[in-house]
């Protein structure tokens, strides 16, 4: 079973930097961390864009659609930024890509060695084994429906609505 990650940025792969005091991106940490994990699935890594997902725009997740649709895997899953994740699930579910695609990020940059990405990432690849065609976030060890979900951002937790 083939997978093909697509990267946009997010959380996920920000860093800091210690000169402007503020996060940025350089690139994708996803090989390093599916190294880590010892991960032994048939995995392709495409960097799509490296943004904030408060950044990204309709042109942007037009972009991302014809990267899922035209990925030859029929299994997908997408690292983006918590922020407007849920926004970007719709705008997928809404285009009928006859594939499972799975979203998932971090609230924690990976580089900051306590972030909840590799638990995201290892969950989300496992959801995405398993689980019909459809879209889908995956955070917190929980996968939600793309219109069933919603990121709390008093507790900084995803919820089913």
């Amino acid at each position: 079973m083939a997978i093909r990650i697509l990267v946009t940025g997010g959380t996920f792969d920000k860093e800091y930097d210690m000169i402007n005091g503020k996060l940025h991106f350089e690139e994708t940490h996803v090989p390093e961390m599916l190294e880590l994990g010892r991960c032994t699935m048939d995995i392709e890594v495409q960097t799509v864009m490296m943004i904030d997902s408060l950044e990204m725009t309709d042109a942007d997740r037009e972009n991302l659609k014809h990267f899922c649709a035209t990925a030859p895997e029929d299994k997908i899953l997408i690292t983006h930024g918590t922020d407007t994740m849920a926004q970007t699930a719709a705008f997928l579910a809404q285009a009928n890509i006859n594939k499972t695609i799975i979203l998932t990020g971090a609230m924690i940059p990976y580089k900051f060695g306590s972030s909840d990405g590799f638990f995201n990432l290892g969950a989300a690849l496992a959801f995405l084994q398993t689980l019909p065609i459809g879209v889908y976030v995956a955070m917190n060890g929980r996968y939600f429906d793309w219109d069933k979900v919603m990121k709390n951002k008093k507790t900084g937790y995803f919820e089913a609505i």
